[in-house]
């Protein structure tokens, strides 16, 4: 598809009457349909008027303090460009108003991707940050991202990947997982159980039917009391019974740190000590440090990383052919940010 290059291209594209998703395509994105309009109307005048060459330096910094993500997706949409960039390692801290990224080269080259390049940082950024702020609160236990859910199903793999850059353990959605190279987690849902119709009965199911690898977790407040159901699981799967999962739901009250310590005391009375304890189910930080401390074992959190709020990014021009200059507001000139990384 060929990249926009004035307000001509604009208004001749058309969308396809069968198309099936509103989320835009690789080459959708790429050849700048997604961007705001003004971008090609700049990008049509400067190059009409002898303006095409100038040379820029831009600089895109934050609006807070956060973790930074969707770096390496950014510099994706410059591949090919006649540019040069610097930018913070991925996972790396920033403080509002640092400078994250800074791009020198010919503004009608690059400077349609703003809009795509800022919204690609705000929102990763602030999922990785979310995660960050778990991993805080969980220290050496592990916790997963179970956010696909939450979100577009276009968007929920850079979601569960930038959270996992955030410091999440790993992520349930396939190919958030695969992005960064590892296996998805996750076991059955409680559908599985319904249709089933008995807890232990689905738990011997799926232990005769999945892969070793695949992890002995089951998940017990489906139908009777989880402690009830936890013993009859380790009952029946024995030592191969690696976790129990609780997910209990808010109208039963949640999973609460009492449950825990209840399911606890009676799995180590039944001879049960190796059964780790999973919790998932609606966690918020202070939640996930009561509950930690009660004895879960890991945890599976979703709403909270995939609701976190985007961090804002902007981009400014900060030099012009080689002289500091910027808008009214902003200083001129580059920025200082030694911990920039030069990457492209």
């Amino acid at each position: 598809m060929k990249r926009l290059q004035s307000i001509q291209d604009v208004s001749s594209y058309r969308v396809d009457d069968g198309r099936l998703l509103y989320s835009a395509n690789h080459d959708e994105i790429l050849a700048g349909l997604t961007t705001d309009v003004y971008f090609v109307k700049t990008k049509q005048i400067l190059e009409t008027y002898g303006y095409g060459d100038a040379q820029v330096t831009a600089e895109i910094f934050a609006r807070r303090d956060g973790i930074i993500a969707g770096v390496q997706e950014a510099l994706n949409l410059l591949k090919g460009l006649d540019v040069q960039v610097e930018a913070l390692p991925e996972g790396s801290p920033f403080r509002a108003k640092d400078v994250v990224m800074r791009i020198r080269g010919r503004y009608t080259d690059f400077g349609i991707y703003e809009t795509a390049m800022l919204g690609i940082l705000a929102h990763s950024s602030a999922w990785a940050t979310a995660a960050h702020e778990v991993k805080q609160v969980t220290g050496d236990k592990p916790f997963f991202c179970f956010g696909a859910r939450h979100v577009h199903p276009a968007v929920a793999p850079v979601m569960e990947r930038a959270a996992i850059i955030g410091g999440a353990s790993g992520a349930s959605c396939i190919l958030g997982a695969k992005l960064v190279g590892l296996e998805p987690s996750g076991t059955v849902p409680h559908a599985l159980f319904l249709v089933v119709g008995d807890t232990v009965k689905a738990a011997v199911m799926y232990d005769e039917i999945m892969p070793p690898d695949s992890p002995r977790t089951i998940l017990v407040d489906t139908f009777k009391d989880e402690v009830e159901e936890s013993l009859r699981v380790g009952e029946a799967l024995g030592t191969r019974l690696e976790a129990i999962r609780i997910d209990t739901p808010g109208e039963r009250g949640g999973v609460t740190a009492a449950l825990v310590r209840e399911l606890r005391a009676k799995l180590d009375l039944a001879g049960y000590q190796h059964v780790k304890i999973f919790a998932s189910g609606g966690l918020d930080l202070e939640k996930i440090k009561l509950l930690s401390q009660a004895g879960v074992d890991a945890f599976g959190v979703g709403s909270y990383i995939s609701s976190a709020v985007p961090i804002d990014m902007t981009m400014d021009i900060k030099e012009v052919n080689g002289k500091p200059l910027a808008k009214r507001g902003r200083l001129p000139g580059v920025t200082p940010n030694e911990a920039l990384k030069r990457v492209m």
